[in-house]
């Protein structure tokens, strides 16, 4: 998987490293707490590690998952990802697979712009590669993302229950 560069960040792949910041970040309930239908905290570095493997397992010219880091100091802040969404059940999948950008951060991370920077960077990179559209998938109580989706100019679509088995706020970008 490739690695994006912002003003201030540096997207790159996840590492066996990584692991005990991201079992900080997802055992805390206020940072998973929008994530899926069922959001559950981590618990164990097993867990981190397996979740790392999986981040990594992505093989894609355009999708990923990636660790933000400041690039000054290489500081771990949080998580993007850009990838197919899973649909309800009983969707029908039609001839297009949606493709959703998401973020979460650690509170330390919260309020400086990080996800709004790194999403630009991911959106310019997945648009130059010939991606169409990218959606981002909110929970109606979200507002902290659907305001970084304003920022993006992203336009809100509405209500849908078409993802997640869940009711969730639906924004769109398309390419400028």
């Amino acid at each position: 998987m490739r690695t994006l560069t912002s003003d201030r960040l540096l997207l790159r792949p996840w590492r066996d490293d990584d692991v005990e910041f991201l079992l900080d970040l997802e055992s805390r309930w206020e940072v998973v707490r929008f994530l899926g239908a069922r959001p559950t905290t981590m618990s164990t570095r097993e867990e981190a590690l397996a979740s790392i493997a999986r981040r990594r397992a992505i093989d894609h010219p355009i999708h990923g998952i990636w660790a933000i880091t400041t690039a000054a100091d290489s500081r771990l802040v949080g998580n993007l990802l850009l990838k197919p969404i899973p649909l309800s059940a009983g969707e029908p999948a039609g001839g297009w697979n949606d493709v959703e950008i998401g973020w979460h951060l650690h509170p330390d991370a919260w309020g400086h712009g990080y996800a709004t920077e790194a999403a630009e960077a991911v959106l310019d990179d997945a648009f130059s590669r010939g991606l169409a559209k990218v959606l981002a998938v909110t929970d109606p109580e979200n507002r902290a993302s659907q305001a970084v989706c304003r920022r993006l100019g992203m336009t809100h679509l509405g209500r849908t229950t078409r993802y997640y088995d869940s009711p969730n706020e639906l924004f769109e970008k398309l390419p400028d």
